[in-house]
C-alpha cells in the first residue's frame, strides 16, 4: 500500500515534498487529517516561518564565525608584524649602542686595568706604566681612530709584539670608544661569527620567535652568509649614524693573519675587504685590519683601491734609552749606566714585548739573556739541520729547515757588510724578497718561515730577522766551529737525496741461444 495511504488511514496528511527535499529538512510537517483546511494552511505557514528563522539563525552564526575568524587572522598578522617590527628595530637599537661612547665587553678586555681603574690617580698611574715608550705612529692612529683620517681602510703591518694593538688601544681610551667596534680574528668560522655578534651586539636571529614556527631557522645557514647578515644591519646602522655623528664609525679586526689561507678564509677575506672599501669610499665605517704575516697584503693588494698600509717597526735606539732610563728611575728609583743601556738594546733592541719585561725585571742584564735563549731555543728547534746522515723520510722537512739556515747566514752575512760603513744607527739586516727566494731556491719557504717568526716580511717586500734577538740567534749558529761542513753536509745529501727520487735504474740481459752451448748472460744497466 502506497505510503501516502497508510499515514491517511492513522489519520495524517504528509505534505508533497520531493525526495531530496525531505531529506534536508529536519523534521517533516505532519497535519492532522481531520483538522480544517485554513488552520491546516495557517501550520504549515507557521512551520514555514519558524524554518525560516533557523535559516537566518544558522547564516547568522556562519557570518558571526567567520567575522571572528578574519577579525583573528588580521589581529594575528597586525601582531606579527609589529613583533617583526618592533625586532628589527631592537636589533638596530642594540648596534647603535655597541657603538655608543663607553666601552663595549672586547673593547673593556682590551684596555684591561684601565677601564675598572677607581680613580683618576690609579688610571694614570697604570696608564705611565703601560705607555711607557712613546710611538711615533701614535699620531697616526689617533687621526684615524677620531675620524680625522676618513676615506681610506688600513692595514697595519708589523712583527709579533711591535705594539699594534697597544697603539689602537691608547686611542680609543683618549675618544672613550665612542663609535668603535673591535673583535679578534680566529681561523674557525664560525667562532669568527660569534665574536662579530658580540662586538656589535647582534644575535644572527637567534632569538627570533618566528623560528619556533618555521622548518628551517635562521641559523640554519653559513657562518658566511650569517656575517654577511651582521655586516648588513651594521651598515643601515651607520647610514643612520652618519648625519648624527658627522664622522665615519671605525671598525677594527685584530690579526687578519690567522685566517686560514684557504676557500673559507679568502672568502672571508674578500666579504671584508669588499665592505671596507664601499665603507671607506661613501664614509660610513672605517675599517682596519692588523696583520703579523706578508700574505695578508699579498691577498688584499690586487684588488684594493682605497687601501693604506702602515709598517708598525721596533722603537729607535735614542728613544728606547731615554724611557728606559727615566722609567727605572721613576718606578724602581735606579740610574742606570748608559753601558747597560746600550748592552740591553744590543739584546732585545726595541721590540715593546721584550722591553715590557725588561723595564720590570730586577736584574735587566739576566732577562735579557733568557730572551736571547729562548729564541735561539725556538729557532733551532723548528729549523736546525741533521748533517749527512738524514734519513730520507726527514727529506722535504729538512729542505724546509736548510732553507731557514741558508737564509739566516745570509743576514748575518748582510750585517758584515753592513758594520763596515761604520753606521751609528742601528737596524736589522735586509734582503729584498726576491734576493731571499733566490738564496735558499724556493719562494714558498718564506711565507712559512714568516708563519713561525723567524723572519718578517714587510710591506716594502723586505725580509729581515724577525727581532733582535732572532738575529743574535743567528749570528751565534753560524759562528759556531764546524757550522759550515755541517751545513755543507746537509745540502750535499739532500742533493743526494733528490737525485735519488729522480734516478730510475733499467735493467735488462741478453736472451740466451739455442743449439750451441751455454752462453753467460750479459746484464746492462742504464740510470734515467
Amino acid at each position: 500500500m502506497p505510503r501516502s495511504f497508510q499515514s491517511a488511514r492513522r489519520g495524517w496528511v504528509l505534505l508533497p515534498l520531493s525526495k531530496r527535499a525531505a531529506r534536508f529538512r529536519p523534521t517533516p510537517f505532519l497535519i492532522p487529517n481531520h483538522i480544517p483546511r485554513p488552520e491546516a494552511d495557517s501550520l504549515q505557514q507557521e512551520a514555514a516561518k519558524s524554518h525560516k528563522q533557523e535559516g537566518s539563525k544558522f547564516a547568522r552564526s556562519v557570518l558571526e564565525g567567520s567575522t571572528v575568524a578574519l577579525i583573528s587572522l588580521l589581529g594575528l598578522g597586525l601582531g606579527g608584524y609589529a613583533y617583526n617590527y618592533m625586532y628589527k628595530k631592537v636589533v638596530e637599537d642594540k648596534i647603535e649602542n655597541a657603538f655608543a661612547a663607553g666601552y663595549s665587553s672586547n673593547e673593556r678586555v682590551a684596555l684591561g686595568k684601565i677601564t675598572y681603574g677607581t680613580h683618576a690617580g690609579m688610571v694614570k698611574e697604570v696608564l705611565e706604566k703601560e705607555n711607557w715608550v712613546p710611538r711615533a705612529e701614535q699620531e697616526t692612529i689617533d687621526k684615524i681612530v677620531n675620524g680625522s683620517m676618513r676615506g681610506r681602510y688600513y692595514l697595519i703591518m708589523g712583527e709579533r709584539g711591535t705594539g699594534k694593538r697597544s697603539l689602537l688601544v691608547e686611542s680609543m681610551r683618549k675618544v672613550n670608544g665612542d663609535g668603535i667596534a673591535m673583535l679578534e680574528a680566529h681561523h674557525d668560522l664560525e667562532v669568527f661569527r660569534i665574536r662579530l655578534g658580540k662586538s656589535i651586539d647582534y644575535e644572527f636571529h637567534e632569538d627570533y620567535i618566528g623560528g619556533l614556527f618555521s622548518i628551517r631557522g635562521p641559523r640554519d645557514s653559513t657562518p658566511l652568509l650569517d656575517i654577511e647578515r651582521a655586516l648588513n644591519k651594521m651598515e643601515k646602522v651607520a647610514l643612520k649614524l652618519r648625519k648624527a655623528r658627522g664622522k665615519p664609525l671605525l671598525f677594527i679586526i685584530n690579526n687578519v693573519h690567522l685566517f686560514k689561507d684557504d676557500e673559507g678564509g679568502m672568502n672571508l677575506l674578500e666579504i671584508l675587504q669588499q665592505r671596507a672599501e664601499i665603507w671607506a669610499s661613501t664614509d660610513l665605517v672605517t675599517t682596519v685590519f692588523t696583520s703579523d704575516e706578508h700574505w695578508t697584503m699579498e691577498r688584499l693588494t690586487p684588488h684594493a683601491t682605497n687601501m693604506s698600509i702602515m709598517n708598525i717597526r721596533d722603537v729607535r735606539k735614542p728613544v728606547v734609552l731615554d724611557a728606559l732610563k727615566k722609567y727605572r728611575k721613576r718606578f724602581h728609583n735606579e740610574d742606570v749606566p748608559q753601558s747597560i743601556l746600550d748592552e740591553v738594546f744590543a739584546k732585545v733592541g726595541g721590540r715593546l714585548i721584550f722591553l715590557n719585561q725588561v723595564s720590570k725585571s730586577p736584574d735587566m742584564i739576566a732577562t735579557c739573556d733568557y730572551i736571547n735563549k729562548r729564541e735561539k731555543a725556538w729557532f733551532l728547534n723548528q729549523c736546525w739541520i741533521l748533517g749527512d746522515s738524514m734519513d730520507d723520510d726527514v727529506e722535504e722537512q729538512q729542505k724546509f729547515c736548510a732553507a731557514g739556515i741558508v737564509l739566516g747566514r745570509a743576514l748575518v752575512q748582510r750585517e758584515q757588510e753592513a758594520a763596515k760603513t761604520n753606521d751609528n744607527e742601528f737596524c736589522l739586516p735586509e734582503i729584498p724578497l726576491h734576493e731571499a727566494r733566490q738564496i735558499i731556491t724556493r719562494a714558498d719557504y718564506t711565507q712559512g718561515l714568516d708563519h713561525i717568526n723567524v723572519v718578517h716580511i714587510d710591506a716594502n717586500g723586505m725580509v729581515r730577522a724577525d727581532s733582535v734577538p732572532m738575529q743574535n740567534a743567528f749570528r751565534d749558529i753560524c759562528s759556531e766551529e764546524g757550522f759550515e761542513a755541517h751545513l755543507k753536509a746537509t745540502l750535499n745529501r739532500l742533493d743526494e737525496l733528490e737525485s735519488l727520487s729522480r734516478t730510475r735504474e733499467v735493467a735488462f740481459r741478453d736472451p740466451p741461444t739455442y743449439g750451441g752451448g751455454e752462453v753467460p748472460v750479459q746484464t746492462y744497466t742504464a740510470k734515467i
